[in-house]
């Protein structure tokens, strides 16, 4: 199924490989956009596209494997697909050790490709929603006082209340009046719900 939302952007320094390729992808329903090299594509990038790099691995200045590994640098979360006209063992690996979907060798498999393509859109898609929720929770966590983080920070290590209270000198009812408005603020019914929100963001990095 293709999605609206995304985009594939083609770095590829031969011309008739773009054509061929943009012309391919246009026909079933794919947003295009081509560069001739890597440069020109990270001149022109910008945070909010959303989509998947199809690359080449050579090309006359920056490689394929180069560019992949500055997008890793500056943050950007769109797959990527590796196309070679000259794959071997060690760029692969290379490849997939950067978390690239696939690594197809030309003369491309159209099928092979569509999967590859469609699976990158899966993970975008994924990764929008995992921000999403991250962004939602970080959210609730900004209403928390600086004692209420303290507090979830004792009970997400396994800490009873009276230790806790021990711990910060107060006194185990306002440790409870505490860990209860947080509860609240963070719409979070268990401990094991304040465990999976503070895995999911990092809380002991606030």
């Amino acid at each position: 199924m293709v999605s609206r939302d995304h985009k594939v952007f083609i770095v590829e320094d031969e011309q008739p490989v773009r054509d061929a390729l943009s012309l391919l992808l246009g026909l079933r329903g794919l947003a295009v956009t081509v560069f001739a090299d890597a440069e020109s594509f990270l001149k022109a990038y910008r945070s909010d596209w959303t989509g998947c790099v199809l690359l080449d691995i050579r090309m006359s200045s920056m490689d394929g494997l180069t560019l992949q590994t500055r997008l890793v640098e500056i943050g950007c979360c769109m797959p990527v697909i590796i196309m070679t006209g000259h794959g071997d063992v060690d760029s692969a690996r290379q490849a997939f050790r950067a978390q690239a979907v696939d690594f197809l060798e030309k003369p491309l498999d159209q099928d092979r490709l569509m999967n590859a393509i469609q699976e990158a859109f899966q993970r975008q898609s994924s990764r929008k929603e995992v921000q999403a929720s991250t962004d939602v929770i970080r959210g609730q966590l900004g209403k928390l006082t600086p004692r209420e983080i303290e507090v979830m920070n004792h009970v997400v290590a396994g800490k009873h209340n009276r230790d806790i209270a021990l711990e910060l000198g107060i006194s185990v009812r306002t440790v409870e009046v505490h860990k209860a408005r947080m509860m609240t603020k963070l719409k979070a019914e268990s401990v094991a719900d304040l465990v999976r929100i503070s895995l999911g963001v990092g809380l002991q990095k606030l």
